[in-house]
């Protein structure tokens, strides 16, 4: 048995320990979101988080994820709660027939600078052949960037302390 973390449940999984990831998620699991797009690692589809950082899902067997943390396109949200790098996307128009989308969206969340430059050189691994990418970019762009909101909190409660120290 291979015990780990699927979005904050623990899971345990009794099978072929060779089995790919991605069809653990989608057919012992009944997560579907995560796709499968080129099953060769190449296309991104299949991005889901592990220990907080993109993989291909459709490489990695199972074997693999013994006490790890995933996390799928389902920890992001729900159809009526939608987080806000969802919700942007939808905004934007950043998804087209959504294939690629939540691969794209898993990379998105862990971007740390979410300027257009380092938008695209972030999602450089994920193809999608509905758009231009402009309106994926956008999108992420557009929306809120809750690791740079953790800096800047973090960065701001520093200089609080060291105004309080200095009033002393």
């Amino acid at each position: 048995m291979i015990s780990f973390t699927v979005n904050g449940k623990k899971r345990n999984y009794k099978g072929p320990p060779f089995k790919r990831l991605i069809d653990v998620l989608r057919e012992d699991f009944g997560l579907t979101g995560t796709k499968e797009g080129c099953g060769e690692g190449e296309c991104g589809a299949c991005t889901v988080l592990v220990d907080g950082k993109p993989v291909t899902s459709c490489l990695i067997p199972v074997c693999q994820m013994a006490g790890r943390k995933i996390e799928t396109v389902e920890s992001l949200g729900k159809p009526e709660r939608l987080n806000p790098l969802q919700k942007s996307f939808e905004e934007h128009a950043g998804a087209q027939c959504g294939f690629c989308t939540p691969g794209i969206l898993m990379t998105a969340s862990r971007l740390k600078e979410t300027d257009a430059e380092s938008v695209r050189i972030g999602l450089a691994g994920h193809l999608c052949r509905c758009t231009g990418y402009m309106h994926i970019v956008e999108s992420v762009t557009k929306a809120p960037n809750p690791l740079q909101e953790r800096r800047t909190s973090a960065l701001r409660r520093r200089r609080v302390l060291a105004r309080r120290g200095k009033q002393r």
